[in-house]
């Protein structure tokens, strides 16, 4: 047979596996997706935030509005800046979906394709170590494990089951660099970038993780040089999310950021089996705990049916060492490092690591199915999976009107409830009434707001991130607008820039008018850190696909038959080393 002939064939037989592959994980997303055709969709505890988020983003699509910031109507219609500091990737992708499909299908389309491409990542990942079999099973396993059903129908944490679906594409990114890859250097940096644009609470677990996998490898090699090349990708992957993590790191100071880690989410009270806490914060962890240690149980049995034909090593000893680091994290002994290490108690709920365990989990299972049992291995696994997601899915809160009524409830200008930890600093979101005019009248001495009784207000245009209104009064007047004070907005009052006040009670944006006729506008000003983030950006960004370029073009080149000898004593000596 000839080379040529040769090369049909693997790309024949390559078409093949991706078109089995593909069609057996859309099958396995469907079921899963398929009680909502029923029952309605899983109303889950983030369910509103998300789909008000999405409903928001598309609305100011549709006012021109291409990359939204301030959320209009959270918070009863005084808004917040909810689009600064969560992740743009999910609600994007919402938005998206619900410009071209009805809202109340929205939630099932994003959990089909977000499992879809989880699936498919996790091919991809394992076809590089495992048999095309074990690779197939490795991506059906990772898709539907018990977490991702916890995810959905528990929690409706879309962004962190869209953050979890990159993560086989960052480990396939870093293990092509540990074997001093250049060419995954791009993969690693916008997976890793993927992550930290669609959760951050994922984007942490993702850092740490990449971290000790570096770390694990240049112990074992006893050389740097896998952290050179991960710390480039890693630098990279920051520069590509820069245009959202900068605004975020820098207006965080603007917000009640503080409140994500306090009472209940304190991560010292949320590890395995916890026992002091809020009732109902403790039933939902005993789930999920059981959940975890379901997880703990099947990977632990995986390790260990594939130890002796752990190849290749590092990538099984570096994801054995990430389980193990995981189930310690999940426990109470850990809570020293959770007081202590950067950023980590942003988690608030250490079994968020499952996260990273499913991942180890779907792989091990996978590898440990080359056994001459593996039929009775995998059949105990399928079984476990069906009996984990009948009792969860018979455990969830369905509902075929919560999408509905938030759509409703933002037709009628009624807004919806803001996140906690991203309202403004000033504001005290308790107080707001959400009965009051978009224009109100400020009494300096009460407090009180009020509609405008010696003032006369034509509003122009009230739109998210633009307030237009001319005003008439005789006598000198403040003006209270059903808008929180954020320091982005910036006040014209006839052509003049004003130095806006607060009320101190709400937090609302006062502006104060001496009598006559005047013209105020109010406009969601771009702030220098935002500038900044998007320049690093688009640095990074074609700093990236420039040398990625040059690496597709060189690699489709018809190579002669001495680079073809060189290559693949290369990629023997790599298998070497690997194993």
């Amino acid at each position: 047979m000839s080379v040529k002939e040769n090369g049909l064939q693997s790309s024949s037989q390559s078409d093949r596996q991706w078109l089995t592959a593909i069609f057996l994980v859309a099958l396995l997303a469907t079921a899963v997706v398929a009680p909502m055709f029923f029952l309605g969709n899983a109303s889950g505890h983030d369910f509103q935030p998300h789909v008000a988020g999405w409903i928001e983003a598309a609305g100011q699509w549709r006012e021109g509005i291409l990359f939204p910031r301030w959320a209009r109507w959270a918070n009863s219609g005084f808004g917040e800046p909810r689009f600064i500091f969560y992740p743009p990737g999910s609600w994007m992708f919402g938005a998206a979906l619900g410009s071209v499909l009805p809202w109340k299908a929205v939630p099932g389309a994003f959990v089909w394709l977000t499992l879809i491409i989880a699936g498919i990542s996790m091919w991809k990942f394992a076809g590089q170590w495992l048999s095309p079999t074990q690779a197939i099973a490795a991506a059906l396993f990772f898709a539907a494990n018990p977490y991702h059903l916890s995810v959905i129908f528990y929690r409706s944490a879309f962004a962190e089951l869209l953050a979890s679906a990159l993560f086989p594409l960052m480990f396939l990114g870093t293990f092509g660099v540990l074997r001093q890859e250049w060419r995954r250097v791009p993969l690693l940096a916008f997976a890793f970038a993927g992550i930290w644009l669609s959760n951050a609470p994922a984007a942490v677990i993702a850092t740490y993780s990449l971290a000790l996998s570096l770390t694990v490898v240049c112990i074992v090699g006893r050389t740097i040089r896998p952290w050179v090349l991960g710390g480039l990708s890693m630098l990279a992957g920051f520069g590509v999310a820069a245009f959202y993590l900068i605004p975020a790191w820098w207006e965080q100071r603007w917000v009640q950021i503080a409140h994500v880690a306090s009472t209940t989410f304190d991560p010292e009270k949320n590890f395995l089996f916890a026992r002091v806490n809020d009732p109902e914060f403790i039933q939902f962890n005993w789930k999920i705990s059981a959940v975890a240690l379901a997880l703990m149980l099947f990977t632990g049995v995986g390790i260990a049916l594939s130890f002796r034909q752990r190849r290749p090593r590092k990538v099984w000893w570096t994801l054995a060492l990430l389980s193990v680091a995981c189930v310690v994290l999940m426990l109470p002994p850990s809570a020293w490092l959770w007081r202590h290490l950067p950023e980590l108690r942003f988690l608030q709920f250490p079994w968020r690591w499952l996260l990273v365990l499913s991942f180890a989990f779907a792989f091990f299972v996978a590898a440990a199915g080359n056994l001459k049992r593996r039929a009775i291995w995998w059949a105990i696994l399928i079984t476990a999976i069906c009996a984990a997601a009948i009792t969860i899915s018979g455990d969830t809160s369905w509902s075929s009107d919560d999408v509905s009524s938030v759509v409703e409830d933002i037709r009628a200008a009624r807004g919806y409830d803001g996140i906690e930890g991203f309202a403004p600093l000033s504001a005290n979101v308790d107080e707001l009434d959400d009965e009051l005019p978009l224009v109100g009248e400020y009494d300096p001495s009460s407090g009180d707001i009020d509609e405008p009784a010696e003032a006369q207000v034509n509003t122009v245009r009230w739109s998210a991130e633009s307030k237009v209104f001319d005003v008439k009064s005789d006598g000198p007047v403040t003006l209270a607008l059903k808008l929180l004070n954020y320091p982005a907005w910036q006040v014209q009052v006839d052509g003049n820039s004003l130095s806006a006040s607060t009320a101190a009670q709400t937090g609302q944006l006062l502006v104060p008018l001496s009598a006559g006729s005047h013209h105020v506008e109010i406009d969601f000003r771009r702030t220098p850190d935002r500038t900044v983030g998007l320049f690093i950006s688009v640095l990074s960004i074609v700093g990236l696909l420039i040398p990625a370029g040059f690496m597709l073009r060189s690699k489709g080149m018809p190579p002669d038959r001495n680079a073809s000898a060189t290559s693949g004593c290369n990629r023997l000596t790599a298998a070497r080393r690997d194993s």
